[in-house]
């Protein structure tokens, strides 16, 4: 099968099940796909890339019957290596070893099947021309991600020995309080500013617990008992805000101690408090009591306090509130 490199769009194949059954869906699909092995075809259903009837599939030995229909959707190519784009950065500090920036929501970090190019990547290629190559020629230089619509304090390796030290850090979350990490080595702390619907209860505290794919949806993370991995979240409360219709949304400080996907929107939705304009765990019906309406989801990286990998001293970044923020706290 050929794809167009240049497209954003995934491919789609569809199939239906014949009238003799099939055994395992992986398996079959993997035969009736041309150029498709059973292991791609499994990493495709993890990804949430392959429909059984409509629905999402989670899971290859799912039981079928003659006259289903599979869809499985293939995303295009990635290109291998990144080209430098000029698009503005907003630094916020920069050396020989890092590059520390206030990214704006709306920027992917790296390419990815529907944004091959516009990333954050691409801007610091063209910000760092020496920068190709440190950690891999895919993601040079990343060592951690926000989602596209959070905003916030982002830092970038420069050199081989920054990345090795930051990529260890990020490993090694140092929560309120502990103080081991910073004696014996690279730790990084990371506060996040999130607008929630409503009012937690407790104003503040501490979540612990597992987070994997939703058995339900592979696109979504969610609470789970089992093959999940620990995600650990602390909230405090800073102000709350009563709009003209009643409703109520609060602005809370959350400090991570592990850094799991989604991690923050799934722990305050869990608490009954989604983030407010969160499209995939939060409540669009509560969204559209704001005006105007958010266009993102209101979700900041505040503060990063990381150990400079090379130099050793105790660094602290900060990025101000978002406007989008202070106009629904009314500041």
């Amino acid at each position: 099968m050929e794809t167009d490199d240049n497209t954003t769009e995934p491919t789609t194949l569809e199939f239906t099940v014949p009238p003799e059954g099939i055994d395992r869906i992986d398996t079959w699909l993997a035969g009736c796909a041309e150029g498709f092995s059973r292991s791609r075809v499994q990493g495709l259903i993890k990804a949430g890339m392959v429909t059984l009837n409509g629905k999402t599939l989670d899971r290859p030995a799912e039981k079928t019957r003659p006259g289903d229909r599979l869809v499985m959707s293939i995303p295009p190519p990635v290109p291998a290596i990144p080209e430098p784009e000029d698009i503005p950065l907003k630094v916020i500090y920069e050396d020989s070893h890092l590059l520390v920036i206030d990214k704006p929501a709306g920027l992917v970090v790296h390419p990815a099947p529907g944004h091959l190019t516009g990333t954050l990547v691409n801007a610091v290629l063209h910000h760092c021309p020496g920068l190709s190559g440190i950690g891999g020629v895919a993601r040079p230089g990343i060592v951690h991600r926000l989602d596209q619509d959070t905003s916030g304090v982002m830092v970038v390796a420069k050199s081989e020995k920054a990345m090795a030290q930051l990529v260890k850090a990020f490993a090694n979350h140092a929560p309120r309080g502990f103080r081991g990490a910073e004696a014996h080595g690279p730790y990084v702390r990371k506060t996040y500013l999130a607008l929630v619907h409503g009012v937690p209860k407790p104003l503040q505290g501490r979540i612990e617990n597992l987070i994997g794919r939703s058995p339900f949806d592979r696109k979504k993370m969610a609470i789970v008992e089992r093959n999940g991995k620990v995600a650990a979240t602390n909230w405090k409360t800073l102000k709350t805000n009563t709009l003209k219709n009643g409703a109520k949304v609060s602005l809370v400080e959350c400090e991570i101690e592990t850094g799991r996907t989604h991690q923050i929107r799934v722990h305050m939705a869990s608490l009954g408090c989604p983030v407010v304009g969160d499209q995939t765990y939060g409540k669009p019906a509560w969204d559209k009591r704001i005006s105007p309406t958010p266009e993102r989801q209101l979700l900041h990286a505040a503060r990063l306090e990381l150990r400079h990998p090379v130099a050793g001293k105790t660094m602290t970044f900060e990025s101000p509130l978002p406007d989008d923020f202070s106009r629904v706290l009314g500041a």
